[in-house]
């Protein structure tokens, strides 16, 4: 088995993203270049919708163009590259175009019409870049089911037979574009934690050619337990083996698409510690396709009105200079290249009691409180890993399935009420 890859989600430090308003060939590169001197094999970047598509039917040819010109850039640079189409959200800032908001606004999971354009929009992104060959695929946007949250001030509403049937249109538009490169959700990691969201890890485990995991200790992790707890730099590998668990296919691919290393709740001093930890702990689990660090490049502090977090996660400051995590993240990546280890299968697996529900049952997933911090299940996870036990996740509809739990080399399973 190869190493996992490792690369980083692209933020270009000039302009942010805004930067496709202003778009520099020459800067892109030497900010590719940058990465790519990191050891990097790819990156992840991001259209942003609403300047690709300002009107349902209008889908710019030019912006395709430098879309594809950057990721030919990132090949040059010896990078490949998967797209995320539907930005949509990103960094607190949500990007929507004209027809889906006010005298316009629909749920763009629910109405017909905006998901017919959504369809079209990442058809004709996948359709443009489907040639190039350092072209991975695409997500199908940045978090961008955060829409649908009861948290949003303006959301998107939706049902989980809504959401489901929209992943899957958007997957199909995916594939109708880059027929056979990988596709994927992208997930807001509420789909694990909260019973009310109406995308459920099943949807995320199951649905697209890999499950994506978004680590962040900013979710409550780092506030209860500490931000260099245990619990804290095993959060990344906990949504791994949580992912796995949800999976059908004990062979699916995981990526760890997004972890950072967010100030606050981090200290200055601590970066490199949570960065090294963590990743130590993610690097010893299965089927791990990649790691892709948040983010590439620091946000230029001329940019006003981003929350504080948001200012200091990159690899590289915005002068294009490799700071110490940077340096810390392309060691880590060169070590497990050369050592190559195939983590040993998890044998102990904590049981889930959370329903598997069908679609045709509404995909409810109840009770998915237990696996967030605090939670009964993440509480029990936690214990048995500090204590050296390496758990998994397995479904308790999955615990009398001899041969789910021989294919995965689960051989005992423990109840949270057994660890305490």
């Amino acid at each position: 088995m190869n190493a996992p890859r490792f690369g980083v989600n692209y933020t270009p430090r000039s302009g942010w993203f805004h930067h496709w308003l202003d778009f520099d060939a020459a800067e892109v590169r030497a900010d590719l270049e940058v990465i790519a001197a990191l050891g990097m094999d790819h990156v992840r970047i991001f259209p942003i919708w609403p300047y690709v598509q300002p009107n349902r039917t209008l889908i710019r040819p030019r912006a395709l163009d430098q879309l594809a010109e950057v990721v030919t850039i990132a090949g040059e640079a010896g990078l490949d590259v998967s797209v995320d189409g539907i930005q949509g959200h990103l960094s607190s800032f949500d990007f929507l175009p004209a027809w889906t908001q006010t005298w316009h606004r629909a749920s763009m999971f629910s109405d017909p019409v905006v998901i017919s354009g959504l369809a079209a929009y990442l058809e004709a992104i996948a359709g443009r870049l489907a040639d190039l060959p350092n072209f991975l695929g695409m997500s199908l946007g940045n978090e961008v089911s955060q829409f649908s949250s009861t948290e949003h001030p303006e959301p998107h509403m939706a049902t989980p037979a809504h959401a489901h049937a929209w992943a899957e249109r958007m997957l199909a538009a995916c594939e109708a574009g880059a027929p056979g490169r990988e596709h994927q959700i992208s997930e807001y990691d509420r789909a694990w934690f909260s019973s009310d969201h109406p995308f459920t890890p099943a949807m995320a485990a199951r649905l697209g050619s890999a499950t994506t995991i978004h680590s962040w200790v900013f979710n409550g992790t780092a506030a209860r337990y500490g931000n260099l707890s245990e619990e804290s730099v095993r959060l990344a590998e906990y949504l791994i083996e949580l992912g796995r668990g949800w999976a059908t296919d004990p062979a699916r691919p995981i990526w760890l698409q997004e972890i950072g290393a967010p100030m606050p709740p981090l200290a200055a001093d601590q970066p490199v510690e949570f960065l090294e930890r963590s990743l130590a702990h993610a690097l010893d689990t299965e089927r791990l396709w990649g790691v892709t660090w948040w983010c590439s490049h620091d946000v230029s502090r001329e940019l006003a009105d981003f929350p504080a977090l948001e200012y200091d996660l990159g690899l590289i400051d915005s002068q294009n200079r490799v700071k110490p995590v940077g340096r810390a993240f392309a060691a880590a990546a060169a070590t497990a290249r050369k050592q190559a280890a195939v983590p040993a299968p998890r044998s102990t697996a904590v049981v889930l009691d959370v329903p598997d529900l069908e679609p045709g049952a509404g995909y409810s997933a109840n009770g998915r409180e237990v696996c967030a911090p605090g939670g009964e299940f993440f509480e029990a996870w936690m214990r048995l890993a500090i204590a050296g036990g390496r758990p998994t996740a397995v479904l308790a509809s999955r615990v009398d399935d001899a041969a789910h739990l021989a294919q995965r080399g689960i051989t005992e399973v423990v109840h949270p009420a057994d660890l305490g």
